[in-house]
C-alpha cells in the first residue's frame, strides 16, 4: 500500500512517526520547515534529501531510516499509540511556551514532533491541572518521605504528577500519587517500550492503567544523559509549576528547575537539612530567589491553582492561658512556682511589682485557673516552660 491509497489521517501519522525517527530531539530547524510545509510534504522532501541545509543537518545522518510503520507496530505491542500535534487530545497549551521559547532562541526548546504515549488517559485533560514533581536520584530518606506525601496530597487533591519515573524523587512522587488512585505522568529518555530504570518497570505499568507514559523517541532508542536532559523539557513544560526535592549543585532537577522557569512555570523549593549535600541545589534556588519556598502540598496547590479558590487554610490560633495579661499581671503569673508556695511579698520581689498590687492580681488570676492559694502561699497552676520559675 502507497501513502497516496492511506488516509490523510495515516498519512499524517506516518509521516510524523518517520520524522521523530531521522532526528534527535529537538530539532528547530525541521519544526519550523514541518509548519511552513506541512508534515506529509516534509517527510517526502527528507527521504529525497530536497530540504534547506539547516533541516539537512539535522536530518541527513538518518534521513534513511524509513521505519515508520514498523515503529507504529512496535508500539502498539506495549499497549502504546503515536500522539500528534493534529489529534484532539494533544497538550497544545502546556507545548505553546516550548515554541515560544524556541522563537526566542531558546537551542534547548521546541514543541515535540509528536509523543509516543502508553496508556489510555486524555494527555489534554491530565495536564490541565499538574504539578511536575522533580529532584534527585540518590535522594535520602527525608526526600523520598517528601515526594511520596506531595505526590499523594496533590493527587488526592485532583493535581495530575508529572515526573521522570528515575529512582529516587521521580519514583517516590509517581508512587505517592498512584497510592491516593489518582492519574501520574512518567516521560522517559528512552524508547516507550523500554523499562528504565529496569528496576520500575512495574511503576511503568501501574503508571500507564491510571495516567500515561510518553516518550517523544521512537520504540527502541536506548537510554542516554543527553536524551534525559532533552526530555526535562517537557517534564517542565507539562506542569503548571515544578517543585525541588532536593538537588545537587549541579544536576537534572537544577537542569529542569531552569527550564520551568525559563518557561514561566511557578518554580518552588522543598527545604532541606542544611548539612545535606542534597539540599544544596534547593537552597540556592531559594537563596537566589529563583523559587518560593513550600513545606506541602496545599502550598504548592495554592501556588498553581487557580486565584481565590486553591487557597491554604489559615492554621487556627495559637493560644495560650496567658493570653490578655498586662505586663505586670504576667510578670506576677511568671513569679510563681508550681511546686514552692510563695507568699505575695516574695511573689513581689522575684516581679519587681509592688506588693499591693501583687495582692491585688493573685486573686484575678485564681479566678482564670492560673494561680491557687495554699496554706503557705500561693501557687501556679499550669505547667510553664523549662526555666520559668
Amino acid at each position: 500500500m502507497t501513502t497516496e491509497t492511506l488516509s490523510p489521517d495515516n498519512r499524517v501519522r506516518l509521516a510524523r512517526a518517520y520524522l521523530l525517527r531521522v532526528v534527535e530531539p529537538p530539532a528547530p530547524a525541521l519544526t519550523r520547515f514541518i509548519a511552513e510545509v506541512g508534515p506529509v510534504t516534509a517527510a517526502e522532501r527528507v527521504r529525497a534529501g530536497n530540504v534547506p541545509p539547516d533541516v539537512a543537518d539535522e536530518t541527513a545522518a538518518r534521513s534513511h531510516l524509513d521505519r515508520a510503520e514498523q515503529d507504529l507496530v512496535e508500539a502498539a505491542a506495549v499497549s502504546a499509540r503515536l500522539l500528534i500535534p493534529e489529534d484532539p487530545d494533544w497538550p497544545a497549551w502546556p507545548f505553546a511556551a516550548l515554541d515560544m521559547a524556541a522563537a526566542r532562541g531558546a537551542k534547548w526548546a521546541g514543541e515535540p514532533l509528536a509523543l509516543w504515549v502508553r496508556g489510555a488517559g486524555d494527555l489534554a485533560q491530565l495536564h490541565e491541572r499538574a504539578v511536575s514533581v522533580i529532584g534527585a536520584r540518590a535522594a535520602t530518606g527525608y526526600g523520598e518521605r517528601v515526594a511520596a506525601e506531595f505526590g499523594h496530597d496533590l493527587s488526592a487533591n485532583g493535581f495530575t504528577v508529572v515526573s521522570g519515573a528515575a529512582y529516587g524523587i521521580d519514583g517516590a512522587a509517581h508512587r505517592g500519587a498512584l497510592a491516593a488512585q489518582g492519574p501520574t505522568v512518567a516521560v522517559l529518555g528512552c524508547g516507550i517500550a523500554i523499562p528504565y530504570p529496569a528496576g520500575h518497570a512495574s511503576l511503568l505499568t501501574s503508571i500507564a492503567s491510571s495516567g500515561a507514559v510518553i516518550s517523544e523517541y521512537p520504540p527502541g532508542t536506548p537510554p542516554a544523559r543527553h536524551r534525559f536532559l532533552v526530555r526535562n523539557r517537557l517534564i517542565a513544560a507539562l506542569g503548571a509549576g515544578s517543585v525541588v526535592i532536593e538537588a545537587g549543585r549541579r544536576s537534572g532537577a537544577r537542569n529542569t528547575a531552569a527550564t520551568a522557569a525559563a518557561l514561566g512555570r511557578v518554580l518552588m523549593a522543598v527545604p532541606g537539612p542544611i548539612s545535606s549535600a542534597m539540599s544544596v541545589g534547593c537552597h540556592e534556588l531559594l537563596r537566589n530567589g529563583e523559587a518560593h519556598l513550600v513545606a506541602s502540598a496545599q502550598e504548592v496547590i495554592e501556588s498553581v491553582g487557580r486565584i481565590g479558590t486553591d487557597l491554604v487554610p489559615e492554621p487556627p490560633p495559637e493560644r495560650r492561658e496567658t493570653d490578655g495579661l498586662d505586663d505586670k499581671t504576667l510578670r506576677v503569673f511568671e513569679a510563681l512556682h508550681r511546686s514552692a508556695a510563695r507568699s505575695p511579698e516574695q511573689i513581689a520581689e522575684v516581679a519587681g511589682v509592688p506588693t499591693e498590687r501583687v495582692r491585688a492580681v493573685l486573686p484575678a488570676l485564681e479566678l482564670r485557673g492560673l494561680a491557687v492559694h495554699g496554706d503557705s502561699g500561693w501557687l501556679s497552676v499550669i505547667q510553664k516552660g523549662r526555666g520559668d520559675a
